[in-house]
């Protein structure tokens, strides 16, 4: 009788020794799932600059066909977000907002599509679109973002001549404008408002070169 008891004593307390482990084990997993779980983000809004449409003082224009690159940038420009600088050291995002396209992407296209506007050169186009190219507009967006309530788009551009491969001129283009409020709408409208100064300025640029 001794022995049977003391064997029924050992198995009670190896089976709560197991449970502890258990439940042990069910917390680990439990806090493991968590911990795969990722916060989901709030969707954004979605926003892109406007290329300018009128262009009733231009008084230039080229034969020339234009083919516009893709533009280079660093990798935090190189993004669908909108870049908000609460100071010059520092690079934060907007939250519940970014662009339509990365944004060398969209300058590329909104450049074309200025230039197209503007009906000041024999075509302007984006690589691929098959056209017997004069000049080549090369360019490295350093800036596009907000400071200081204030867009700010600064682009180093090279005219290079397509067939000598020679670099026509270098020059560097920067604007900045003020965001009527600091929400998205108001820096997206203040973005708008530099790129139409910047596309009107580059194209300029390059009728009196091209």
């Amino acid at each position: 009788m001794q022995r049977a008891d003391c064997k029924f004593r050992l198995d009670k307390i190896c089976l709560g020794r197991y449970g502890q482990v258990a439940f042990a084990l069910v917390v680990v997993l439990q806090l493991s799932a968590c911990a795969l779980v990722k916060k989901q983000e709030t969707p954004r809004e979605t926003y892109e600059i406007s290329a300018p449409q009128s262009f009733s003082g231009l008084r230039a224009s080229t034969n020339s066909q234009i083919l516009v690159k893709l533009p280079t940038s660093l990798d935090a420009i190189n993004s669908e977000r909108i870049i908000v600088r609460p100071s010059p050291r520092v690079i934060t995002y907007l939250e519940g907002a970014q662009w339509s396209d990365t944004v060398p992407k969209m300058m590329q296209s909104k450049l074309v599509e200025a230039f197209e506007n503007s009906a000041s050169t024999g075509a302007t186009a984006k690589p691929g679109d098959g056209l017997v190219i004069d000049f080549q507009l090369v360019s490295d967006i350093r800036r596009f973002e907000v400071i200081n309530s204030q867009a700010t788009i600064e682009i180093s551009i090279k005219l290079l001549a397509d067939g000598s491969g020679k670099v026509v001129e270098t020059r560097i283009f920067e604007v900045t404008a003020g965001a009527s409020s600091q929400t998205a709408d108001g820096y997206v409208n203040a973005f708008d408002e530099a790129f139409d100064r910047l596309s009107r300025d580059i194209i300029k640029w390059v009728l009196s070169r091209a």
